[in-house]
Order: C-alpha cells, then structure tokens, then sequence
C-alpha cells in the first residue's frame, strides 16, 4: 500500500513574543496511509510541542507529486510549486500538458525556484513551473516505521 500526504491544522494558544498568549492555527503535512493513521500521527508528533490544550480543525488529502526538502537549515519556509509536463500527441501533433504539484522547502522565492529546478535536473521530457506561491505550512511530518 502506497502512503500519501494529508494536510493537518491544529488549533491552539500560543505564547507569543511579547508573552501573551493567542490562538492560532498552523498547518503541517503528514504522511500516512489514511485519514484516521493521519490523525493518530499528528497527535503523536504535535503533542511534545504543545502545551495545554489543542484541537485538529482539519485533515484533507494533499495531491502532492513530490516533496523537495533543501539541505539548507535556515530554510524554514515550503512553497508549493505546479509544474507542467509537456508532451505532444503523435497523432494531431497537439501539446498537452499534465500538471503536478510540489512542495518545496527554501529560504525564499528565490531559493524555492533554484531548489525546484535541482530537484528536476535529469528529469525526461520538457516541463515548465507554472506558479511557485508561499504556503503557511510549518512542518513535514515522514512516515516513520513504527518498532
């Protein structure tokens, strides 16, 4: 069975730098194999990092083709690239285009485009980047193989 990633907000109070405290929301992505394990994990992996009270608002499947992490350490910021893959029908000679979705982690717009186009060195066939925005997303939680 192939895992797939799912989008996870959590609602909480957060103590902020000037010392009061404020809910908020923050998104992270999750890999699992289905919404109740996406859950479960993200439970799992939240609950070390909040303290007191917190609720899952929302858990929606993510239609991701890859996950691109940089090997930067200041890069704490993810950005969700659509990426076309252009390919031409022999029969009417007609380009198509099939789009996919990447999330990329970077520093910066900058850093989000050099990294995307790493990632897709060596790639087969023509491609372009179609839209790169900046997401609210905090983390990336990896499937971990439970012992």
């Amino acid at each position: 069975m192939n895992s797939e990633w799912f989008e996870c907000k959590v609602r909480f109070e957060k103590t902020m730098e000037t010392g009061l405290l404020k809910k908020v929301t923050e998104t992270y992505m999750v890999d699992a194999l289905s919404f109740t394990e996406a859950e479960r994990r993200f439970i799992e992996e939240m609950t070390p990092y909040i303290s007191g009270e917190f609720t899952v608002t929302d858990i929606k499947r993510a239609r991701l083709a890859e996950i691109v992490e940089a090997e930067d350490a200041a890069a704490d910021r993810w950005y969700k690239a659509k990426v076309a893959f252009i390919t031409l029908d022999e029969k009417t000679g007609a380009e198509k285009r099939t789009s996919q979705n990447v999330l990329v982690q970077a520093t910066d717009f900058r850093d989000a485009l050099k990294n995307l186009d790493k990632s897709m060195k060596g790639t087969l066939g023509d491609w372009v980047i179609v839209t790169i925005t900046e997401t609210t997303i905090m983390d990336v939680f990896h499937y971990k193989k439970e012992e």
